[in-house]
């Protein structure tokens, strides 16, 4: 059978296929390290990773790591289908192929396997103009892990990414409501988390609750939720948009006393959370300090939430005229990131390509 011919009935399996070249085995070239001269006009770094980062997909976007690390969780775009891609195989999977909707913005794995879901019930064409808005007015679904059921609707509308315990079936997330005449660049934002629970009629919210209004912040911002804190998930980490979202820093709130600590604060630099560590001592942040432009050039730092702001950098995509690291999350067992190579000139989140990092392999620190 002819290879093309192959790769397009796996494709109508709702599967996907990868050269040997594309597997998890090594890295391509050396890659650049830092005090290096800079990259010539026009290189990539796809063609300059260093030994300990590995091009897994071609396309994708917002990946996710399963709980046992053997599997990555990542959409074919924005408002694109689900993928599962298995780590020593490369075989790849469509989750959400087999029922009708408009596209997904987020996929990530709850505590029990099964899959969190977000996404417009409502068609958006292509329209950059519009991307904002259709992120904004996504609603929360479950799709079971037996992959034979359409996903329910949690009754939640989703602004940006929700927050995922990775130890017991609870979210938060947020909902932005649009400034009005007047009213500043900032979207007004309230957080909310809840419980998942299974009964007859499947999959449901128990104990919702609003976890703070942005008005009851000291200073004006966007929030969005990032991250319930390993050992002590009564802290959710959270990002705080500025400047119309041109800056961000990273603060968590005690859900119980609704403390708020700052882990980032500084009104020059873009920091936005990303991935945590499972020690809980460190988040993966998207951070533009080494080339400052905000979303547009950003790479992946390791940040300490000890409150003290050291970081130490993981990537050099924003090397490269043109490309960015985003996206970041790590393995259960603190062994591997997987992040996206990004676009300067495109909208937040949007990914060409997944990336697996051996953090063995990375700068110590901070």
């Amino acid at each position: 059978m002819r290879l093309s011919r192959c790769v397009r009935l796996l494709a109508l399996a709702g599967l996907s296929w990868l050269p040997a070249a594309s597997l998890p085995a090594q890295g391509r070239a050396a890659g650049m390290k830092p005090g290096e001269p800079s990259p010539p006009a026009g290189a990539s770094p796809v063609d300059h990773l260093p030994p300990h980062v590995r091009h897994l997909t071609h396309f994708g976007e917002r990946a996710d790591f399963s709980h046992d690390g053997a599997k990555v969780l990542f959409l074919t775009k924005m408002f694109g289908d689900a993928m599962e891609l298995e780590l020593a195989t490369g075989r790849i999977r469509n989750l959400t192929a087999y029922f009708p909707h408009h596209g997904y913005t987020r996929a990530m794995y709850l505590a029990n396997g099964d899959i969190l879901l977000s996404g417009p019930t409502e068609y958006f064409p292509y329209d950059p103009a519009r991307a904002g808005q259709a992120r904004q007015r996504c609603h929360l679904f479950m799709l079971g892990r037996d992959g034979k059921r359409p996903p329910v609707p949690l009754g939640a509308l989703c602004s940006e990414g929700p927050a995922v315990s990775r130890s017991r079936l609870t979210i938060a997330w947020t909902e932005w409501t649009d400034p009005k005449p007047g009213e500043g660049n900032l979207a007004f934002s309230q957080m909310y988390a809840a419980d998942i629970v299974y009964g007859e009629g499947g999959p449901a919210f128990a104990n919702r609750r609003r976890v703070i209004d942005g008005a009851e912040l000291p200073f004006r911002c966007t929030m969005e939720t990032q991250n319930f804190l390993p050992g002590n998930e009564r802290i959710l980490v959270f990002n705080a948009y500025t400047e119309g979202g041109m800056k961000c820093d990273v603060l968590g709130i005690d859900l119980e006393t609704k403390a708020l600590t700052r882990y980032t604060d500084s009104a020059a630099i873009y920091d936005e959370a990303e991935g945590v560590f499972p020690d809980g001592k460190h988040t993966l942040v998207e951070c533009d300090v080494q080339k400052p432009g905000g979303p547009a050039n950003l790479d992946l730092w390791k940040l300490a939430l000890d409150g003290s702001g050291r970081q130490v950098r993981l990537t050099h995509f924003s090397d490269f005229a043109g490309y960015k690291a985003t996206n970041g999350v790590v393995s259960d067992d603190g062994r591997w990131m997987a992040f996206q190579m990004g676009r300067a000139g495109d909208a937040p989140g949007i990914g060409h390509g997944v990336f697996l990092m051996d953090l063995a392999g990375a700068p110590a620190g901070p």
